[in-house]
């Protein structure tokens, strides 16, 4: 496992240097997806135990398209920061990289050309990726955690504010090459506490998040919302017991194979010490749409 002492602004020119680069082939057969995992039934389990999970802080893991790069956050328990790690695929073996401290919250957007760090980006060059950017206004100057885009373009996203418990989840549409105004969500979506951390599905079929609910088990709860036919979200469901307990759930996505859902889960009691990414069958997903 390398570990690149680099600042955000150069991390990936300088993992690049060490070989790191894009797989154009998308047809290459992995032998050993997901990490090498046994893939999970219905009921969540760690995902890759003493990979990925341990008994620290992990979170956030988001796979590219061609699903041979795995990222997410990581407490350094010597250095005392969250570091930012990836998982590469290359001559059939997956290699660990620590690319550099905490950059923000990975997601990988459906065309594989874009890696969102809430309100901070790359983008895929020839040679991998390129320096981290902010988007331009009207969100450069909106605290964003999590921005998750659809395959049209169009963004979903958490917003931050330290005085309120009730920032709504926002979005807004690429229309004619720019993008509008951002636009809070439904009160099917926007209702609780803590509302965080959206993700929404590649054709805006449905939108999962994670909010603190009366409905809820206990501290946060993963919800989901299906669009209906008239556009509009329906009724928020509760992922129910399986996924969610009296602990922490949040920061759920879907593969972009559309098999699992992985999602975060406070292991911790009485802190965020110990918490682990999960994965389960995206058959939960299906069990729950109208």
């Amino acid at each position: 496992m390398k570990k690149i002492p680099v600042s955000a602004a150069l991390l990936f020119a300088c993992w690049l240097a060490t070989g790191a680069s894009h797989a154009k082939d998308h047809e290459t057969t992995i032998e050993n997806p997901y990490l090498g995992q046994e893939p999970p039934g219905l009921t969540p389990v760690p995902f890759a135990p003493g990979m990925v999970t341990t008994n620290g802080w992990e979170y956030g893991g988001a796979f590219t398209p061609d699903m041979k790069e795995f990222y997410f956050l990581r407490t350094d328990e010597e250095m005392n920061e969250q570091d930012f790690v990836a998982f590469q695929y290359t001559n059939n073996q997956w290699r660990e990289t620590v690319i550099s401290p905490r950059v923000g919250q990975p997601f990988v957007s459906p065309d594989g050309k874009t890696m969102h760090l809430g309100r901070r980006y790359m983008e895929r060059t020839e040679t991998g990726w390129s320096e981290v950017k902010f988007l331009e206004p009207p969100f450069k100057d909106i605290l964003i955690m999590r921005l998750t885009a659809s395959a049209n373009g169009a963004y979903y996203f958490d917003t931050f504010d330290e005085n309120k418990l009730d920032f709504p989840i926002r979005y807004s549409r690429l229309i004619d090459g720019k993008y509008e105004e951002p636009k809070a969500l439904s009160n099917e979506v926007n209702k609780g506490t803590y509302l965080n951390h959206p993700f929404i599905a590649p054709d805006e079929s449905y939108l999962i998040w994670d909010a603190k609910r009366e409905d809820g088990f206990g501290d946060s709860d993963i919800y989901i919302s299906f669009r209906q036919e008239d556009g509009s979200w329906g009724a928020a469901i509760n992922l129910g017991d399986e996924i969610n307990t009296d602990a922490w759930e949040a920061a759920a996505s879907v593969t972009p194979d559309g098999k699992y859902l992985f999602f975060s889960r406070n292991m911790s009691p009485d802190s965020y010490e110990n918490v682990d990414i999960f994965w389960v069958d995206a058959q939960v997903i299906e069990n729950l749409r109208p």
